[in-house]
């Protein structure tokens, strides 16, 4: 067992097409004349605003121009909606002032972040879709709608249930990401990490389940699919019952071909050395044949190698539930964690720990780095929202199977449970 970064792993169907292409230092001439036009574009529409400290990272357009096929007025037309849907949602808000009993009631619903990375450095979650069953949902989803957990207002159209759901999208981009990112130990360092890995296990799971779930699941999937796009990397599906060949009708009908070519349904016999060709088997939870002690609900098991780089504070010697975002601190150096939401009414703004920044000149280069000692709002698609407290810095999970382009009816032939012959991505026909 080595704790050095693996070997590349390549992209769908062995093609080197996936991360970090497309990402900050390996960007086409192109890709790179894209962005900046997009910027352009957006600056003149009321969108962006440019100079030292630009009110959108790149890496955050970035998504956005990927998702949409590096079209300039499709990229700006989604990154538009999104803007406005998060202003008429106060997703800063939410995040900043949600109850942390509600937020963490959430999160034991949907993919839980293992406190590992694969083997390219990239945030490992996992969802066991059992735990979803008609009656903790429907309880959830009463509660959620008669229950105020934040200040935040919101469109009136988009459900409470799942602007809490979006809460963890918040946190992936804003605490996970981030976190992720500053970490070297991986092949591509000083290219921010933007995306997620996730292990979704659908055993124990009747049809009569998913077909309960259908409803929620596509609700959620397509808000994440439009407004947290490009935050998904690969997606492992295990303990596919015989019937599942039917379900994946349904979902697939859901996204893109793009965003089903990620999607990798494993046999028995596949789950671990599929695994392993993108996980070390430290970071793999002992139930699919690696050696991580982690069950679901556990709270994250850290990276020794990010422990490492950790210094706490306040009594802190782990992460503490509830929402967390990262702000820049010691002159851009380093990065301070802040816990933040609601106990008992009272908002907390309350600091955790720091960690160094590895590469101060992309901080400086791509992303808003102004330093306070009390923030209040930080956005999860890097948008600059300035409080009285005076200052923003850049910033799930929701169902594990979204977050990837803006959905389109695609078509594929399905065979039996694995769905595929080998363990590689289905891809659209």
């Amino acid at each position: 067992m080595s704790d050095s970064p693996a070997e590349r792993v390549l992209s769908v169907g062995g093609h080197d097409i996936g991360y970090p292409h497309g990402h900050l230092g390996y960007l086409t001439q192109d890709e790179e004349n894209t962005l900046q036009n997009f910027k352009v574009f957006l600056e003149e529409k009321g969108l962006y605003k440019s100079g030292d400290k630009p009110s959108h990272d790149d890496q955050t357009l970035l998504r956005f121009l990927r998702a949409r096929k590096w079209i300039i007025q499709d990229a700006y037309q989604q990154f538009k909606d999104t803007e406005e849907w998060r202003k008429a949602n106060q997703l800063e808000v939410l995040y900043d002032t949600i109850d942390v009993d509600a937020y963490e009631e959430t999160r034991r619903l949907y993919p839980q972040w293992t406190g590992r990375r694969d083997r390219r450095g990239i945030p490992l979650y996992l969802f066991q879709i059992r735990n979803l069953d008609s009656k903790t949902v429907s309880t959830y989803e009463k509660n959620a709608e008669t229950t105020t957990v934040s200040k935040a207002k919101t469109d009136g159209s988009t459900p409470q249930r799942l602007l809490r759901l979006f809460a963890l999208y918040e946190n992936l981009t804003r605490f996970a990401q981030p976190l992720c990112t500053e970490m070297t130990d991986r092949e591509h360092p000083r290219t921010p990490i933007t995306l997620s890995t996730n292990i979704v296990d659908v055993s124990q799971v009747s049809l009569r389940m998913f077909w309960n779930l259908k409803a929620h699941m596509q609700a959620a999937s397509t808000l994440a699919t439009a407004h947290y796009p490009e935050t998904l990397d690969r997606i492992f599906i295990i303990g596919a019952p015989y019937f599942f060949s039917t379900v994946w009708g349904w979902i697939k009908r859901w996204f893109d071909p793009v965003t089903v070519s990620k999607i990798f349904v494993l046999s028995p016999s596949e789950v671990k050395p599929t695994l392993e060709k993108f996980i070390e088997p430290r970071n793999i939870p002992k139930q699919y044949g690696g050696e991580l002690d982690f069950e679901f609900f556990d709270r994250p098991n850290l990276d020794p190698n990010i422990r490492e780089q950790i210094t706490w504070e306040n009594g802190y010697t782990d992460f503490p539930e509830g929402p967390a975002y990262w702000v820049p601190v010691d002159g851009g150096k380093r990065l301070a964690c802040l816990a933040v939401g609601s106990k008992n009414g009272k908002e907390r703004r309350e600091r955790v720990c720091t960690i160094p920044v590895a590469f101060p000149e992309r901080q400086t280069s791509t992303s808003v780095v102004t330093e306070a000692k009390n923030v209040s709002v930080a956005t999860g698609n890097g948008a600059a929202t300035a409080t009285e407290k005076d200052v923003i810095v850049e910033g799930v999970q929701g169902l594990a199977i979204s977050g990837g382009n803006p959905t389109d009816v695609v078509t594929e032939k399905v065979s039996g449970q694995a769905l595929t012959e080998e363990p590689t991505a289905v891809a659209a026909a």
